[in-house]
C-alpha cells in the first residue's frame, strides 16, 4: 500500500484537539438534559453506544487515508471503495449534511437572540426586517470570513473561543442552578420508550462534527497520536454527562430546558 505522508507543517497535538472539541461540543452538549427527559435514564446507554461507534469509525477513517495517498477525504474513501459512482453519491450527502447543520445553526442563532432581544428590528434599503431574520443575516455576514481561514493552525483559534465558549454555558447554567433558586430535583423514569426517537436523534447531534475528522486528521503534524485525539475529541460529551452526573446536576439542567421544550 501506498503511504499518506503527513505534512511538515500542521497542527499540533493542542490545536488539533481545540479544533475537533469546539466541533463536536456546544449545541448538542446542551441538548443532552432534554433527550434524557425524552428517552429516560437508560437512554444513556444509546448516548455511548453512538460515542464507541464514532471513536471506532474515526479510527477507521485514519486507516483509510493513510492506505492511499489519494485518500484524505470522504469522497476519496467513496471512490476507492466503489468508484466514481461511489464518490459523487459520497459527496452529495456529505456537502448536504455539512450545509444543513449550518443552517441548523444559523436558525438557532436567530432564535436565541430573539428571544433575548424580542423588540429588535432591522431597517435596511428601507426595508423592515424581523428580529429573527435580522440576527441570522448579520451573524451569517460574522462567521462568513471564518471560512476564508485556509490553514487548521489559524483555525484552531477560532475553535478555542467555541471552546471556552461552551464552558461558560455550562458554568452558566450551573450557577443558575446552584445559586439562583432552581436547584436540583430528582426525577425521571428509567426509560420512556415514546420519547425514545427523539433522544437518539439528539445524541446523534452531539457527534455531527464527525464529518470534519478527515480534514482534521489530514492537517496533523504528528499523525500517530490521533487516536489520542479522537478520543479526547468524541467522549467530550460523555465527559460532560460523567461530571454532571457524579454531581447529580442532572436536574438542574433538565429543569432549565424542559421548559424551553414544553
Amino acid at each position: 500500500m501506498e503511504n499518506n505522508t503527513p505534512p511538515k507543517s500542521g497542527t499540533g497535538f493542542f490545536k488539533t484537539c481545540f479544533n475537533g472539541v469546539n466541533a463536536l461540543s456546544g449545541v448538542g452538549i446542551l441538548s443532552i438534559p432534554y433527550a434524557l427527559s425524552q428517552g429516560g435514564w437508560l437512554s444513556l446507554l444509546i448516548f455511548l453506544t453512538i460515542a464507541i461507534i464514532c471513536f471506532y469509525t474515526g479510527i477507521l477513517l485514519q486507516r483509510c487515508i493513510d492506505s492511499s495517498s489519494l485518500v484524505k477525504t470522504y469522497p476519496d474513501i467513496g471512490e476507492l471503495a466503489f468508484g466514481r459512482k461511489g464518490k459523487i453519491i459520497v459527496a452529495i450527502f456529505l456537502y448536504l449534511e455539512l450545509y444543513l447543520v449550518a443552517i441548523d445553526f444559523l436558525i438557532l442563532e436567530g432564535d436565541n437572540l430573539e428571544k433575548l432581544f424580542p423588540n429588535a428590528n432591522f431597517h435596511a434599503a428601507g426595508l423592515k426586517v424581523g428580529s429573527k431574520q435580522g440576527f441570522v443575516l448579520i451573524f451569517s455576514l460574522l462567521v462568513l470570513p471564518t471560512t476564508w481561514l485556509r490553514s487548521l493552525n489559524m483555525l484552531a483559534y477560532v475553535a478555542l473561543g467555541g471552546v471556552m465558549a461552551s464552558v461558560i454555558l455550562i458554568a452558566s447554567v450551573l450557577w443558575v442552578g446552584t445559586f439562583d433558586g432552581v436547584g436540583f430535583h430528582k426525577k425521571g423514569v428509567p426509560v420512556d420508550w415514546s420519547g425514545m426517537p427523539t433522544a437518539m436523534s439528539l445524541y446523534a447531534f452531539c457527534f455531527s462534527g464527525h464529518a470534519v475528522f478527515p480534514m482534521i486528521y489530514t492537517g496533523m503534524r504528528n499523525r500517530k497520536t490521533f487516536p489520542t485525539v479522537s478520543k479526547t475529541e468524541v467522549l467530550s460529551p460523555v465527559y460532560f454527562v460523567h461530571f454532571s452526573m457524579d454531581r447529580d446536576k442532572y436536574n438542574c439542567y433538565e429543569v432549565l430546558f424542559y421548559s424551553k421544550w414544553h
